[in-house]
């Protein structure tokens, strides 16, 4: 799985945006990206149509990631949904299927189907998302271990994920999905800490903002952008190094937290 990404939220939303949204994949694509993030939920499956168009003649190479709501969650409705997906997205098979969120229905039901699909070939990888140490616990035994990731709240200004949820998923080997990793509608990038370490990278905040989450381990980062050229600046955040004095000079203005603390979600 590739640790960089791009995500979709918010595409697919008005219909007459459409090609302009498929012109700003098919640039990500140019450029290198071969993750592309997006769930059922975003524009109720109008994200979905958008890659469909963008990936067209495509898909060879490609890493698509999709995720299903979780009052689809049984039996039927995962194997359903995930059909939806496919024939929305014009292909035969997702790389990565997720749960969105916890939900009520037995997470058996889920995992039988996710096996389904699975076996059937339509799926490659499944996972969650937006999962916490409990929700992780009660998977089926049997799969705690095989989960493809999980998808979560994370970046340099909301650290909750490294309360126990991290910790678990390195345990496993597996990867932690970040969503959101620049704090949208957050301060983080108005920071004057990361400024500080941005001009000393002749780097932006969104850079380095990146650069602090690919440091860490087993972490994929899948910010949006609907500009081709802020999507070539993210981009290039991957080849920032950071030393031992910029970690911990983030750390120290960005804490972990030192207490238990609930899972960040947006």
């Amino acid at each position: 799985m590739p640790t960089f990404g791009l995500g979709t939220w918010r595409m697919g939303e008005h219909a007459d945006q459409l090609q302009h949204e498929a012109d700003v994949i098919r640039a990500a694509l140019d450029m290198g990206v071969r993750l592309i993030d997006t769930a059922e939920m975003y524009g109720e499956g109008g994200a979905e149509e958008v890659i469909g168009e963008a990936i067209r003649g495509r898909r060879d190479g490609l890493f698509l990631v999709s995720k299903f709501y979780p009052h689809n969650a049984s039996r039927n409705g995962v194997i359903e949904a995930c059909e939806r997906s496919l024939r929305r997205m014009g292909c035969d098979n997702i790389d990565l299927y997720l749960l969105h969120w916890p939900g009520s229905v037995p997470l058996s039901q889920t995992f039988e189907a996710l096996h389904e699909l699975q076996d059937q070939g339509k799926i490659r990888d499944f996972g969650v998302s937006n999962f916490n140490l409990s929700n992780l616990q009660d998977i089926p035994e049997a799969d705690q271990s095989k989960l493809g990731c999980n998808q979560v709240f994370y970046n340099l200004a909301h650290r909750e994920v490294e309360w126990e949820v991290s910790a678990w998923c390195r345990e496993r080997g597996i990867p932690v999905m970040a969503y959101s990793p620049l704090d949208q509608a957050g301060s983080l990038l108005g920071s004057p800490v990361v400024a500080g370490v941005a001009e000393k990278h002749s780097a932006s905040a969104a850079q380095i903002a990146l650069a602090w989450l690919l440091h860490q381990p087993g972490t994929v980062v899948i910010p949006k952008s609907a500009r081709p050229a802020r999507i070539q600046e993210n981009l290039d955040a991957a080849a920032i190094e950071l030393g031992s004095e910029d970690l911990a000079v983030l750390d120290s203005a960005f804490p972990a937290p030192d207490q238990p603390v609930r899972l960040g979600m947006r």
